[in-house]
């Protein structure tokens, strides 16, 4: 039989460091060998390892094929391999070929499921492992936890045999991260020795929660705190306005890191303080791009935008939220030329780049620039985000383009967002402005969760369009679905009705009448 023609090829690259020509010279010895010695075998995988590591996919499968006999721990290496590439079907596909797995493939590929979002995949090999480790038991809470789903993450907390601090932490995390900071008070209070990762993690959930109170006593209560500790309880207090307190403790704080200066910068600039903001800026022995895009953002916020710009010039580390914030600034305060030079000029583009732009057009009047650019944006592949669509979706009303606004629609469907209220509503409006009222009323149907603005635009559109009775029947079904009508639900059927379209003079006073009925009652 042959060596390892993996290994004798990896021998002759001139890209191979020595410790991988010292392993083909090694497995180049065993070609006239019945099978490859177990140290050739070990040099293979650390072929295949490090060729994973440089996003070498192909070569590692080559490593990987040519190899005359494995270890579990070279499939592992392919499996382990193919998820940090992003290859998770071939990471599925490769452990569903393992002849033998073992206790850290399965927990591997476990990891990879939670780590992709597939909750289902993770709970069916969770069940079907031949036995489990506190990893296994681990690996789930923490998934079931980021995932939103607390109910199954404490359900296997409570079924796990053994627990340690990275169980008590995972199922903290759980509640803290999903708004159920209450049930992780509790639980907290159920044990003494939480570790310091934990204690942060329930003084950040009260802090997201702005009870401030309550994070400020945890924070009394640590019997250690490091710099997170002292960043979260800042920010907090930076963040909702309690600049006072803020920055006593950023005076006492032992040490100081960049978050904890721009948590101090952000507070008073959110807060309409530029020039403290300035001061604490000017005073930052390091800088980071958050820091330079925290003051970026304060003066854009206050429009002062040539201001913004000078940092913008001097800031040595630009990331894309840096041109996004800038965009949006000109795009605010009507400087669309220069707002149109920096998205040309951007070495890199996102999603929040094109929305701001395309937002920037549609608002200030440039509805066909905002639609051409929409159209650039398709045709370069960028993902559309529901902000993007929606802003087409009223630009393609302003304008009348219904053709347009039916792709977009269709692009809404494929992503999902079709039933959603606030992209209903943008639908529903789209439809009616563009005269396409049965549109428009199948969009309403679909909408699941219903608000004012939903019937408002509805009315609005049958009265526009002189469907007094039809009107008069939505009005009737909001007030049984329990809604309040408001000063806009009359507004738009009065002005409909006095821009002289075909509405019955007996239905619109009815409709009135109702209306009028209705504010006495539930007032």
């Amino acid at each position: 039989m042959r060596g390892c023609n993996c290994c004798r090829q990896l021998h002759s690259s001139t890209n191979l460091r020595p410790l991988h020509r010292k392993a083909a010279i090694a497995l180049e010895s065993t070609r006239n060998k019945p099978s490859i010695t177990y140290t050739g075998i070990v040099k293979c995988n650390i072929a295949i390892t490090n060729h994973m590591r440089n996003g070498r996919c192909e070569m590692a499968l080559h490593v990987f094929d040519s190899m005359p006999s494995r270890t579990p721990v070279s499939w592992n290496a392919m499996i382990s391999g193919y998820l940090s590439n992003g290859k998770f079907c071939l990471a599925r596909r490769m452990f569903e070929k393992m002849p033998e797995r073992d206790l850290f493939s399965w927990n591997l590929m476990i990891n990879g499921c939670v780590q992709y979002g597939n909750l289902l995949a993770a709970r069916t090999l969770f069940n079907e492992m031949p036995e489990r480790d506190i990893i296994s038991w681990n690996t789930m809470i923490s998934g079931y936890g980021r995932n939103g789903y607390v109910e199954e993450a404490r359900e296997l907390f409570d079924r796990m045999p053994f627990k340690n601090s990275i169980s008590w932490n995972g199922i903290l995390a759980a509640y803290v991260h999903n708004g159920r900071v209450e049930e992780g008070s509790v639980l907290f209070e159920t044990k003494v020795d939480w570790e310091l990762v934990s204690w942060n993690c329930l003084m950040g959930g009260y802090v997201k929660k702005k009870r401030l109170v309550e994070a400020r006593d945890l924070f009394d209560r640590m019997p250690e705190r490091d710099v997170v500790s002292w960043n979260t309880i800042i920010s907090g207090y930076a963040q909702n306005g309690k600049l006072s307190e803020a920055h006593k403790l950023f005076e006492l704080s032992p040490s100081r890191d960049v978050f904890t200066w721009t948590s101090m910068v952000s507070g008073y600039a959110q807060n309409g303080m530029l020039d403290e903001a300035r001061r604490i800026f000017d005073e930052m022995p390091q800088k980071n791009a958050v820091s330079w895009n925290s003051i970026i953002a304060a003066y854009v916020q206050r429009k002062k935008i040539f201001l913004a710009r000078e940092f913008f010039e001097a800031m040595p580390c630009r990331n894309v939220s840096s041109w996004n914030t800038m965009i949006t600034g000109y795009m605010q305060t009507g400087h669309i030329a220069q707002a149109r030079s920096l998205f040309y000029w951007m070495p890199h583009r996102d999603s929040i780049s094109w929305s701001a732009m395309i937002a920037g057009y549609a608002q200030t009047g440039h509805s066909e620039e905002a639609l051409h650019l929409f159209i650039e944006m398709k045709r370069n592949g960028e993902l559309l985000n529901k902000s993007i669509i929606t802003c087409v979706l009223s630009t393609c009303a302003d304008i009348g383009i219904l053709e347009l606004g039916k792709q977009s629609h269709g692009n809404l469907v494929k992503a999902g967002y079709e039933t959603s209220t606030y992209v209903g509503n943008a639908l529903v409006a789209m439809y009616c402005k563009c005269g396409s009222i049965d549109e428009a009323n199948s969009v309403f149907e679909c909408i699941e969760k219903k608000d004012i603005i939903s019937w408002n635009t509805m009315i609005a559109g049958y009265a526009r369009h002189g469907f007094g009775e039809e009107a008069l029947a939505v009005f009737k079904f909001m007030t049984v679905a329990g809604f309040r009508p408001d000063d806009v639900t009359l507004v738009v059927s009065t002005v409909s009705a006095s821009l002289g379209l075909a509405i019955q003079e007996g239905s619109y006073t009815r409709l009135r009448l109702v209306f009028y009925l209705h504010v006495v009652i539930l007032v």
